[in-house]
This record gives C-alpha cells, structure tokens and sequence, in this order.
C-alpha cells in the first residue's frame, strides 16, 4: 500500500455563506474556523490549506451570552507611552461588528504560518448585502 500526500493543487475549494443573526459569538467562530482550515473535508491534512472560503452576513446581528457585552474588553496599544486603548464588545459592535468576528476566529485558528492566509478566505459583512455573488456560495445552517 501507499501513501499519497496531499497536494494544494489536489484542493477543491468551495465557498459557504453564514447568516450570523443570533447566533452565539463564540460557537460560530468555531464553526468557521473549523471551516477555514479544512476540518469538515474528509482529506483534511494540517500541513496543507485545504479549508474552503466562507463569507458571513448580519455580523452586526450577533449575540453573546451573560454580561459580556459591558464587560468583554479589547485592547490597543499605540506603541507610545500610555497608548494602550480599550474598546468594550457593545462599542465594538456599534462601530466594526466585521472585526468583532474577524477577532473570535483569529485566536480560533492555529498559530501557525497558514492562519494568515487562511483568514484571508474569510469575508464578513455587517449587513444583508455582500460582494461575493459571483461565487454562487451554498447557504449552511451552523
């Protein structure tokens, strides 16, 4: 018997589409971090990008659970002298709600040198409408 290894040209990949309207925060970046790095695919290997692209709409409309909102924090730092910045999940969510799920699935994905381009397969948008109708991305129910 032998063994094949995985090839990147050897990857199909396709595109999902993730309505994040009340959902929890934390399980769905889970989802799409497993996603991202090809878990769900039966010829899933580490060393290869074999993760599909996933694209989430109604980031703004996200839930998280107990008081999180108030007291989850994220921080900033300038890089100067008392620059560090402090941004509350509720403000977050007022402003960039794209980043608030950007951030989840970053610290999901492995530190390694494929999270970057594997983060780069991730497209969210706060509202309804996106750009990526093109791709014809299936509609998954997480």
């Amino acid at each position: 018997m032998k063994t094949t290894e995985l090839v990147p040209k050897d990857v199909k990949k396709e595109w999902f589409l993730v309505d994040a309207r009340d959902k929890i925060l934390g399980r769905l970046a889970t989802k799409i971090a497993d996603i991202l790095t090809g878990k769900t695919k039966p010829q899933y290997s580490p060393q290869v990008d074999v993760g599909d692209y996933v694209v989430v709409i109604n980031a703004e409309k996200i839930k998280v659970t107990g008081k999180k909102l108030d007291e989850k924090i994220y921080y900033r730092h300038s890089m100067y002298p008392g620059g560090l910045k402090e941004v509350t999940l509720r403000k977050m969510l007022e402003k960039f709600p794209e980043r608030v799920i950007e951030h989840a699935v970053k610290y999901m994905l492995p530190q390694n040198k494929l999270r970057d381009r594997r983060l780069k397969k991730l497209k969210i948008y706060a509202g309804e409408s996106f750009a990526n109708t093109a791709q014809k991305p299936k509609k998954i129910e997480l």
